[in-house]
């Protein structure tokens, strides 16, 4: 009985000795940890918020520029969202925001929720960074489907309301005006393979032919195919969601590099945050491109990628005095929000940007053409992949 006393009270002294150890152990790691993100002695205030300012400065004139490109250029031969250059430049930087996705806010998300200043339950004992980016790009889908269904609802509204539109102002013109007035446009029905008659009823003969065209195109435009979703609406969905996977990340990034207090670790992503800005930004700039936005809309769109950035660099300059990102709730705050990223960008540039352009019948130039396509793709998502590196 006493011998089992005595062993008994051993194996709780060594248990509790080993508890205080791994903990020990467990600090030992953190400050380690805490010490490598403030820069490993490499920490200055000064030089540091100088380089932020360059960041912003860099950053925001990268993003300007790769947004820029494809709405300037709409009506330039050379930046035509149909020419070869356009369909090169958008497969790059579909492998710019794939890699992004994989490499970069992926791994940033394993790195902050395994960090060792977070209890190992329950954040190390399951892959929540791969969870939580396969749950992002599954509510991306569902988005997906919601949004493209809203606007081809809208978008078959309007024709009915212009069909029907077209056969009261036939109704009323047919028993008032003469037939030197009226001008019968027939659209061709794609669901009941049916003419449905447009008219309009003119008060001065030349401006027929101007009314005619006008008419004539806007119910082609709306009118389409049943089931089908027109090119049209697919890019207006695709433009805005993803525009909300860049953003959302950007405000990340540029936190994480405001609230750093070392010049070691700003100073290759100034460059590599630039780089990747530009070619995020072109990706965008093609897809609202592609959108046929109208120019108001289409410059708050680019203005609003542009800033994040930049703006999220600023707020985190003025939180770094007192941030701390090693805190467990920073940890899981940026682990989540970067594994959320992550699925939204390997979504769409999967799906909506390298399926839909690859894959979906978009491809039609010659196999030169093509081949330059894929090596642009590949060369897109190695090059961004190699920038984790040095950053």
């Amino acid at each position: 009985m006493a011998l089992a006393g005595f062993r008994r009270h051993v194996g709780q002294f060594l248990g509790t000795s080993n508890e205080l150890m791994a903990a020990s152990l467990s600090t030992a790691t953190c400050a380690d940890e805490m010490a490598k993100a403030e820069g490993a002695g490499c920490q200055d205030d000064a030089a540091a918020l100088q380089l932020k300012a360059v960041a912003m400065a860099a950053i925001l004139v990268a993003g300007v520029v790769g947004v820029g490109l494809p709405l300037a250029g709409r009506k330039r031969r050379a930046l035509r969202t149909d020419s070869a250059a356009f369909v090169a430049a958008k497969a790059f930087a579909a492998g710019v925001i794939l890699a992004t996705g994989f490499v970069h806010m992926l791994h940033d998300a394993e790195h902050a929720l395994s960090s060792p200043c977070l209890p190992a339950a329950p954040w190390r004992r399951f892959p929540f960074p791969g969870f939580v980016a396969m749950a992002a790009a599954l509510a991306t889908l569902v988005l997906d489907f919601l949004a493209t269904r809203f606007y081809e609802s809208k978008h078959r509204d309007e024709a009915a309301r212009v069909k029907a539109a077209a056969a009261a102002a036939l109704a009323a013109s047919s028993a008032t005006a003469s037939d030197e007035d009226i001008t019968v446009v027939t659209v061709v029905d794609f669901e009941d393979e049916r003419k449905a008659p447009l008219l309009q009823a003119h008060c001065h003969p030349h401006t027929h032919a101007h009314d005619h065209n006008h008419h004539h195109a806007h119910a082609h435009e709306l009118i389409g195919s049943e089931g089908e979703v027109s090119e049209h609406v697919r890019s207006v969905v695709v433009s805005q969601i993803l525009e909300m996977g860049i953003v959302s990340h950007s405000v990340i990034i540029g936190l994480s590099l405001g609230v750093s207090r070392s010049p070691c670790t700003i100073r290759p992503l100034v460059a590599a945050l630039s780089f990747h800005q530009f070619f995020e930004g072109f990706a965008l700039g093609g897809c609202i491109a592609q959108a046929q936005f109208k120019t108001l809309s289409a410059a708050l769109m680019a203005s609003f990628f542009a800033i994040t950035t930049p703006a999220g660099i600023a707020a985190g300059a003025g939180l770094a005095s007192f941030y701390n990102p090693n805190s467990p709730r920073a940890l899981v705050v940026e682990g989540i929000l970067d594994s959320i990223s992550a699925g939204i960008l390997i979504y769409m540039s999967l799906v909506d940007l390298i399926a839909a352009d690859f894959l979906g019948g978009k491809m039609t130039g010659s196999l030169r053409q093509q081949v330059m396509a894929y090596i642009a793709l590949f060369l897109g998502a190695l090059s961004m992949s190699s920038l984790a590196i040095w950053a």
